[in-house]
């Protein structure tokens, strides 16, 4: 089970991108991750058919795992993910204050 999941509201700890927060979008691989918002780099397009968008385009780019810390809603502060088992179910918690996440 993974520590950060889909539509998890995280927060950037190093990078270009420090500070700023956003939605997991996609997991690239087992260890990166691309956030709504976060991390934008430009590519140079050229368009192959007719209709085709061609220029210089913004997209997110992915983020190392390490890079990135959920946020949690109370605090409004990073923190770090814990697994508690309960009733025979795997729970993903806070570590700082051991609240379920989900």
């Amino acid at each position: 089970m993974r520590k950060l999941r889909k539509d998890d509201r995280v927060v950037v700890l190093a990078g270009k991108s420090k500070g700023a927060t956003g939605t997991v979008m996609e997991f690239v691989g087992d260890d990166r991750v691309k956030v709504s918002g976060v991390n934008f780099v430009y590519r140079h397009y050229r368009a192959r058919r007719p209709g085709e968008r061609e220029g210089i385009l913004e997209q997110e780019a992915a983020l190392h795992v390490s890079n990135v810390a959920i946020l949690n809603q109370e605090t409004n502060k990073p923190d770090r993910v814990g697994f508690k088992i309960e009733d025979g179910r795997k729970l993903r918690i806070y570590k700082s204050s051991g609240k379920e996440i989900d």
